[in-house]
């Protein structure tokens, strides 16, 4: 693999050796022993990689950091000196440093780390031409696999109209993803985005949710509210799991989206909302119809433009940057740098079938995070259950899944309730019914 390579160095023997050693690994090299003779390089020619020392004639290295990131955010820097100083380190990569070395310990990493800067480099030019390729709203939709991109190529079309989508797929596969990028792209997108799971309520508190109430319409109606119908006037409206909408609320979701009219529950008056409506649904609609579960004249409505996401295990090319990804997201979140990956890290995800898809991957790559050591992921960092066959369903099932994911989270924060609602991005008051949901202490 060949790259630019710059090297910052006041100490002019050191700084001939290392452009000597690089040179010999066939990469391109400059030298500078300044930081503003280093900028004026950086201005000229292009590099991948920078290391610089952390003690210069006319900066200080750690501070060098982000005026560098700052022009060049797709560079990446490696630090080095001759001290060992772990509250630089620290501010460091914070300011954005790949890594961080102490001189006299180099030698046999210095090589190594470059070529994984350097891998790292690729992937955020390859982030940042995929994100200048695709329309605004869709940067969140990853992978470059053929059934992913033409269910993406769908979406952007749409998202250019006001028609109703209809977003069918697994569960797992994205489809509040897809229906937020829609938004996004949409003429709609200065005005709300607002969602809701059809299957997590009663029938009572889904109406309320969806078309709001009047004060004293039912017992605990203690002041007026909107409705999700009335929030999303100008934006777009996201129904998650409708096929579960109770079929006596279909036939008041059919005449607000034939006539944009809706009645709050305890009201009489007439309001009015311009939405667009997204759906989604892991069911076959078309066996609800024939069971009597789900209207046809609702299905007609809602399925003017459907868009189907296809399982994980049908585009296991997009594991990988999937993973990248998650990655990246929990590292920040969890406060890790460096994360290594070892190969067969990724020969292990490879082996499962996901029955939970990318919600599954997802919190997969969470907890390996979590269970690693020395900062590298590899198969020992995995939960059990990403090395079971699809013939495991009851390992598979994502109430299984998100039990033993709680378990370890809990683990991690050594009983810590708050800290792990936090890093589970739940309630507390949710993590609490889970853990009697699931009989844990």
């Amino acid at each position: 693999m060949s790259g630019n390579i710059l090297i910052i160095d006041d100490e002019i023997k050191l700084l001939k050796l290392l452009g000597m050693i690089l040179s010999q690994e066939d990469f391109n090299v400059k030298e500078a022993s300044t930081a503003r003779s280093a900028m004026t390089m950086l201005e000229q020619y292009e590099f991948d990689v920078v290391l610089s020392d952390v003690r210069l004639p006319d900066a200080f290295g750690v501070e060098l950091i982000k005026s560098i990131k700052t022009k060049y955010p797709h560079l990446e820097i490696i630090l080095m000196t001759a001290f060992g100083n772990i509250t630089d380190a620290v501010q460091a990569m914070k300011n954005g440093a790949y890594d961080y070395l102490v001189k006299g310990d180099d030698n046999d990493k210095i090589i190594p780390l470059v070529y994984k800067a350097l891998e790292k480099v690729k992937d955020n030019k390859s982030k940042t031409a995929q994100k200048s390729s695709t329309p605004k709203g869709f940067v969140q939709v990853i992978g470059t696999s053929p059934l992913i991109l033409q269910a993406r190529k769908l979406a952007e079309k749409v998202a250019l109209t006001d028609a109703t989508v209809l977003l069918t797929g697994e569960t797992g596969t994205g489809k509040e993803v897809f229906a937020n990028a829609i938004h996004e792209a949409s003429d709609r997108k200065k005005n709300n985005f607002v969602a809701i799971n059809c299957s997590a309520f009663s029938k009572e508190i889904l109406e309320s949710e969806l078309f709001g109430h009047k004060q004293g319409s039912f017992t605990g109606a203690i002041k007026d509210k909107k409705g999700l119908v009335e929030e999303a006037n100008g934006g777009t409206l996201f129904l998650d799991e409708i096929g579960e909408m109770p079929i006596e609320l279909q036939a008041k979701l059919l005449r607000v989206l034939e006539t944009h009219e809706f009645i709050k529950m305890g009201e009489t008056k007439v309001s009015k909302s311009d939405f667009r409506l997204i759906a989604a649904t892991n069911r076959n609609l078309e066996d609800e119809i024939k069971q009597g579960n789900f209207r046809e004249d609702l299905y007609f409505r809602l399925n003017v433009f459907e868009i189907t996401l296809p399982p994980l295990r049908e585009r296991k090319e997009d594991l990988k940057v999937l993973t990248k990804s998650f990655i990246d997201t929990f590292s920040h979140k969890l406060h890790l740098t460096s994360v290594q990956v070892s190969p067969d890290y990724y020969k292990t995800l490879e082996k499962n079938d996901w029955k939970g898809n990318i919600r599954e991957l997802r919190n997969t790559i969470e907890r390996s995070l979590i269970l690693m050591n020395d900062n590298v992921l590899d198969a020992e960092s995995l939960p059990h259950y990403s090395e079971k066959t699809a013939s495991d369903k009851d390992s598979l099932s994502i109430r299984s899944l998100e039990k033993e994911h709680i378990q370890k989270v809990l683990q991690y924060t050594k009983g810590n309730k708050a800290e792990a609602a936090r890093l589970l991005e739940i309630g507390i008051a949710t993590l609490y019914r889970k853990l009697e949901e699931y009989q844990l202490r």
